[in-house]
């Protein structure tokens, strides 16, 4: 498949969100697997995406799959054919290949759409929130950032006490 740089989008600002997006998963995906290399444990929680780190890299990526197939419905435009993430327990071993799918089927949905369709109407999400598609595009990048994040921090915390 084309790279995102080759593909034209009507609205430059959809094809600059898409690449972020592209860019922040596979960084996300590159500190989870130091974080799963050094076997780090995350805090505990009753939020069943945090269980553990394979449910988490599952969550991210189930969730960048559910922002796009959302953005989608709303502006009429067709499923993207996004398969669902892998289980935790099969995660680890097909991530890297769904990530290939899920990147790619995200590349070409919003060429076509016009500027104006990006910012002129609201939707609710599917927590309750209302956004913009352009808001909705800019919570899919910042989504993989803030648990990288998290990541990031835990694993210095880890270094820090190994010396």
């Amino acid at each position: 498949m084309n790279s995102n740089s080759d593909i034209i989008y009507k609205y430059n600002g959809a094809k600059s969100l898409v690449m972020l997006h592209e860019k922040y998963i596979n960084k996300f995906y590159e500190t989870w697997l130091k974080a799963k290399k050094l076997s780090i444990t995350l805090p505990e929680t009753d939020d069943k995406d945090y269980e553990s780190l394979n449910t988490l890299l599952r969550h991210v990526l189930r969730s960048s799959r559910g922002y796009i197939v959302w953005i989608c419905e709303k502006l009429n435009l067709p499923d993207p054919e996004i398969k669902n993430a892998p289980e935790p327990d099969r995660i680890e071993q097909l991530a890297k290949a769904y990530i290939e799918h899920l990147l790619d089927r995200w590349k070409i949905p919003l060429n076509e759409v016009e500027e104006k369709k990006f910012i002129d109407d609201s939707f609710i999400s599917n927590w309750g929130t209302h956004y913009c598609i352009d808001a909705m595009l800019e919570h899919a990048v910042m989504h993989p950032i803030r648990h990288e994040f998290q990541l990031q921090k835990l694993i210095k915390i880890f270094e820090d006490a190994i010396g």
